[in-house]
C-alpha cells in the first residue's frame, strides 16, 4: 500500500508549464535575411555609386553595334543567301495566306476598300462556321458581335484583326499539332521540346516584335510569325497531354490486338485526345489574338492600330471603343472553340437536343442562307460595306470621352489620392532602392538569395542572367522595370490570397467568381490599359495597376485550386482542436499550400512583367519604353533589341527563382492550437 501511494504521487501532474522548443531558424531564412541585412547596409553606406545609369538618349558600343547590324541586313537583304533562299521565300508564303484571308474579309489586295465578301456575308458565314463547329446560341453571338462591329465603325478593323488571327492559328496548327503528337508518342522528343516551350511561354509578347521586324520587316508577315511562335506551345503541350492521357490498359487492350503504332495513333489515341486538342486550340486562338493586337506596334492592321493611336494621343473615347471590340472578339472566339471543345466530347451528338439527321439537315439550310448573304455581299452595295447612317462609333467614342472627363473632374480627389500615395510611398523607395544601390551589391544579394532557395546552381544562373543585363547596357532601366513588377506582383499576391482563400473555403464564393477570373483571363493585354488610362492618366501607375488587374485572375484561381485540395481530415483535426477560422487559415491552410502560393507568385510574375513592359505606352519607362522607342526611331534600334533581350533575362531570372521557391519542400506543420501543458 505503502509503495502505492508512493508510485501515485510519482504520477501527479506537475504545476509547472512544459515550454515548446524553440524552433530554430532554416538554413534558408538565415541566408534570405542576411542577404536583406547586406543589401540595406550596402544601400546606405553605397547608395548613388555604381548604378550602371544610361541616359534615354545616349547609346552603349554594343548597341551601336546593333544598329550597324540593322543597316547591314537592309543593304544586304536583296543578296544575302539566307535572306535569299530562306527568310524571304518564309516572308512571302506568309505574306501570300495572310493576304488571302484579308482580302476574302477585310479589303481588296488591289487597292479597293470592299473585299471578296462584304459585311453581310461575312456575318452570315461566319455564323454559319460557328454553328456547324458549335451551337445555335454561339452562332447567334458571332452574328450579333460581327454585326455590332459595324455599329462601332470598326468593321474593316475588326475583320483586318480576324484575318491575321485565322491566319496564324492555321499556320500553328500546321506546326503545333503534329509537334504535339510527336511529343505525346515519344518521350525523348517530349525531353528536348519541353525546356524550349517553358523558354518561349516565359518571355513577355514585346520581346517576339523587335529580332522578327530585323528579319521579316515590318508588316503582317512579321505579326504572323511572331504570333505563331507565341501561340504554338499551348497547342503542342495539350495535344500531348492528350496522347499521354489514355489509361495504359486501353493502350494494352489496343496492342493485343495486333495493331501498330501508326494504327494505335489514328484509331485509338488522336480521336480519345480529340477534347483536349480542341481545348489546345481554344488556348491558342486566345493567345494569337493578344498578340495580334500587340503586333499593331510592327504595322500589324487591325484593331491594334486603333488602340495604339489612341493610346499615344491619350485619346480614351478612341481606345475604349476598339478596346471593346476587342473583348468582344475575344468572346466569341473562345465561346465557339470551347463550344466545339464540348462538341468533341465522346457522346455529344448522342446527347445533342436534336437528332443526328435533323442536325445535317439544319446544317444544309443554314449554309444555303450563308450563301445567298454571301452572293448578296458580292453583288449589292448595301451589303457589302457597312451603311455609315448606322454608324454610332463617334457617339460612343463622343460618350465615353465625356465620362472619362467627369471622372477626372470629379473623382480626381480619390484617384490621385490613391496613385499619389502608393507612388511615393511604395514604388517611388523601392525604385531608389534598386536603382540607387550599388550594381555588385545588388548581384551579390540575388545570387545570395538564389543560393538560398535552389543551391549554386540557381545562383550560377541568375548571376549569369543578372551579367548579361549589365553587359547590355541597360541595368538601370531593368531595374526600373523590375521595381514595378516586384510592387505589383505583391499586390498581386495580396489579391490572390483574399480571394483565393475566399473561393477555397466557399463554393458558393467561387462559383460566383470563377466565370468572371475565366472571362477575365481572355483578354488580350492591351484592353486592361484602356480604362485605367482614363481614370489615372499617362503614368507608370496606371501600368502597374494594369498589371495587377492582368495578373490577378491567374493567380487567385491557383490560390483557390491549392486551398480546396487540402485534406477535409486535416481541416476537421483543426477545428476540433479547438482552432478559430482565422487560425484554421494562417496556421493550416496557407502554409500547406504554400506550393499553390509560390505558383501564384510565379505566373503572377510572368503576368505583370509582360503587363508592365506594354504599359510603355502609356508612360511606364524602363525596359518597355526602350522596347518602343526603338520600333519608333531607327537610331535606337539597337537599343530596342538590347532592351528586348534584358527583358528575357530578366524573365528568366524571375521566373527560375519562383520555380526553386515553389519547389522547395514543405516543413510538417504543426498542430493549430498548441496545448498549453
Amino acid at each position: 500500500m505503502t509503495t502505492l501511494v508512493r508510485d501515485q504521487e510519482k504520477v501527479q501532474p506537475t504545476s509547472t508549464p512544459v515550454r515548446e522548443p524553440r524552433r530554430r531558424p532554416s538554413r534558408r531564412t538565415v541566408l534570405l535575411v542576411g542577404a536583406g541585412v547586406f543589401w540595406i547596409l550596402g544601400f546606405l553606406i553605397l547608395h548613388g555609386t555604381s548604378t550602371l545609369t544610361l541616359p534615354a538618349s545616349e547609346l552603349t558600343d554594343l548597341h551601336r553595334s546593333l544598329n550597324q547590324f540593322n543597316a547591314w541586313v537592309a543593304a544586304n537583304r536583296a543578296d544575302n543567301p539566307v535572306f535569299l533562299y530562306v527568310f524571304t521565300p518564309l516572308r512571302a508564303v506568309v505574306d501570300n495566306v495572310a493576304n488571302l484571308f484579308i482580302t476574302l474579309f477585310a479589303a481588296s489586295s488591289t487597292g479597293l476598300r470592299l473585299p471578296e465578301i462584304g459585311w453581310f456575308g461575312t456575318v452570315g458565314l461566319l455564323g454559319w462556321i460557328a454553328f456547324a463547329v458549335g451551337n445555335a446560341r454561339v452562332a447567334l453571338l458571332t452574328v450579333a458581335v460581327f454585326t455590332f462591329f459595324g455599329f462601332q465603325g470598326l468593321f474593316v478593323e475588326a475583320t483586318y484583326t480576324f484575318a491575321l488571327v485565322l491566319t496564324a492559328v492555321l499556320l500553328t496548327l500546321l506546326v503545333g499539332i503534329p509537334l504535339g503528337i510527336l511529343a505525346g508518342v515519344s518521350t525523348r522528343v517530349a525531353t528536348v521540346i519541353t525546356p524550349v516551350l517553358d523558354f518561349m511561354q516565359t518571355l513577355p509578347t514585346f520581346v517576339y516584335l523587335a529580332p522578327l521586324a530585323l528579319i521579316f520587316l515590318i508588316g503582317p508577315a512579321s505579326a504572323v510569325i511572331a504570333t505563331v511562335i507565341y501561340a504554338a506551345p499551348p497547342v503542342i503541350r495539350l495535344t500531348a497531354h492528350g496522347i499521354r492521357s489514355i489509361p495504359e490498359n486501353t493502350r494494352e487492350a489496343s496492342d493485343s490486338l495486333g495493331t501498330t503504332g501508326l494504327q494505335r495513333l489514328l484509331t485509338l489515341q488522336l480521336p480519345m485526345a480529340r477534347r483536349t486538342v480542341v481545348m489546345g486550340i481554344n488556348q491558342s486562338t486566345m493567345a494569337a489574338l493578344s498578340m495580334v493586337t500587340i503586333a499593331a506596334l510592327i504595322a500589324a492592321p487591325g484593331l491594334g492600330q486603333v488602340v495604339v493611336r489612341a493610346l499615344q494621343s491619350l485619346d480614351v473615347g478612341t481606345a475604349v471603343n476598339a478596346g471593346l471590340s476587342i473583348v468582344l472578339l475575344a468572346i466569341v472566339l473562345d465561346r465557339v472553340t470551347t463550344a466545339a471543345s464540348r462538341r468533341a466530347e465522346p457522346g455529344a451528338a448522342r446527347n445533342g437536343r436534336i437528332s443526328r439527321r435533323n442536325r445535317y439537315i439544319l446544317l444544309g439550310v443554314t449554309l444555303g442562307l450563308a450563301l445567298v448573304m454571301v452572293q448578296l455581299s458580292r453583288s449589292s452595295l448595301w451589303a457589302a460595306a457597312f451603311p455609315k447612317d448606322f454608324n454610332i462609333g463617334p457617339a460612343i467614342v463622343q460618350a465615353v470621352s465625356s465620362a472619362s472627363q467627369w471622372m477626372q473632374n470629379n473623382l480626381s480627389l480619390f484617384t490621385v489620392s490613391l496613385r499619389e500615395s502608393i507612388t511615393t510611398g511604395i514604388l517611388n523607395p523601392f525604385q531608389s532602392l534598386l536603382t540607387d544601390t550599388p550594381f555588385y551589391i545588388l548581384v551579390g544579394v540575388i545570387a545570395l538569395a538564389a543560393y538560398a532557395l535552389g543551391g549554386w546552381k540557381l545562383a550560377a544562373v541568375t548571376t549569369a542572367c543578372l551579367g548579361v543585363i549589365i553587359y547590355l547596357g541597360l541595368w538601370s532601366d531593368s531595374m526600373v522595370t523590375l521595381a514595378g513588377t516586384l510592387v505589383a506582383t505583391v499586390l498581386v499576391m495580396v489579391l490572390g490570397v483574399v480571394f483565393g482563400v475566399a473561393m477555397g473555403r466557399s463554393q458558393r464564393v467561387d462559383q460566383v467568381l470563377r466565370p468572371i477570373l475565366d472571362a477575365g483571363q481572355t483578354m488580350p493585354a492591351f484592353v486592361y490599359l484602356v480604362p485605367f488610362l482614363g481614370l489615372f492618366g499617362a503614368t507608370r501607375f496606371t501600368a502597374i495597376i494594369a498589371g495587377i488587374i492582368y495578373a490577378a485572375p491567374v493567380a487567385i484561381k491557383i490560390t483557390a485550386d491549392g486551398i480546396a485540395a487540402i485534406s477535409p481530415t486535416v481541416l476537421e483535426a483543426a477545428i476540433s482542436s479547438g482552432s478559430t477560422p482565422w487560425q484554421v487559415i494562417t496556421k493550416v491552410q496557407l502554409p500547406m499550400a504554400r506550393k499553390s502560393l509560390a505558383l501564384a507568385a510565379n505566373q503572377g510574375l510572368i503576368y505583370v512583367l509582360a503587363m508592365v513592359v506594354v504599359g510603355a505606352l502609356v508612360g511606364a519607362g524602363g525596359l518597355g519604353y526602350d522596347v518602343v522607342a526603338g520600333f519608333v526611331q531607327s537610331s535606337l534600334f539597337g537599343k530596342g533589341l538590347a532592351a528586348g533581350l534584358a527583358i528575357v533575362f530578366l524573365g528568366i531570372l524571375l521566373d527560375r527563382m519562383t520555380q526553386a521557391a515553389a519547389a522547395a519542400p514543405i516543413r510538417k506543420i504543426a498542430s493549430a492550437k498548441t496545448p498549453s501543458t
